[in-house]
């Protein structure tokens, strides 16, 4: 019966598996887009190139900017925790670090 129902479920399972991996690419590409520092330190540079022509008032450049900043604080801080996190230890077959 295992054999049978696999077989038989393929055309319905198989497609589903494909679009959840893909779905799961596109989450983990947009996380890392989200989380590039470069990408806030761009977004400082168009708020102040938009307060300076004149565009926003200093009230909505400064309400944005707290939001860009702490975002950038966040990620400082996650990448902080995560370099201070002990690399794990790979045991060789005999028990011995390896």
């Amino acid at each position: 019966m295992g054999i049978f129902a696999r077989t038989a479920g393929l055309p319905v399972v198989g497609p589903l598996r494909g679009l959840t991996w893909l779905a799961r690419q596109i989450a983990a590409a947009a996380e890392q887009e989200m989380a590039d520092p470069a990408r806030i330190e761009a977004a400082l540079l168009t708020l102040e190139r938009r307060l300076n022509a004149g565009e926003i008032d200093d009230a909505e450049f400064e309400a944005q900017e707290a939001v860009l900043l702490a975002s950038l604080s966040a990620q400082q801080a996650a990448g902080a925790e995560s370099a201070a996190a002990p690399a794990p230890l790979h045991l060789a077959g005999d028990g011995r670090p390896g």
